[in-house]
């Protein structure tokens, strides 16, 4: 079921839990303001999720609240779980679904990372 990006943070959904360690998750990447792991239902060869650490729920939250150390160790642990996974060349898809229409599910800010083959087109027909 689709969240609402405006929605005020459920410190009781999964990736909370895993940032607590309350559920195990196959990490790849960890710094003091993100965790990589793997997706339990991959849609490709690669498919990682990069959560920032702090309560987020989705890009307008984390862009308005989020300190400038925390945007960049962010965006800095996408680029190391790319390069990491070999993706830079030949290329590699990022996604984040934010809110009902964009299909958010999780409510807590997370990007995929999508490689390891042609992805084809961006959005279903």
């Amino acid at each position: 079921m689709p969240i609402d990006a405006t929605a005020a943070y459920d410190d009781s959904n999964i990736f909370a839990r895993i940032l607590r360690g309350e559920i195990s998750a196959k990490a790849v990447y960890e710094d003091d303001f993100a965790l990589a792991f793997h997706d339990i239902a991959p849609r490709a060869p690669v498919h990682v999720l990069v959560i920032p650490k702090g309560a987020y729920v989705s890009w307008d939250d984390f862009s308005a609240r989020a300190g400038d150390a925390e945007i960049a160790g962010f965006i800095r642990a996408i680029g190391h779980v790319a390069r990491v996974h070999r993706l830079v060349e030949p290329g590699y898809r990022l996604l984040a679904n934010i809110g009902p229409d964009g299909g958010q599910e999780v409510p807590h800010l997370h990007v995929h990372l999508f490689g390891g083959r042609p992805l084809g087109p961006m959005l279903a027909e």
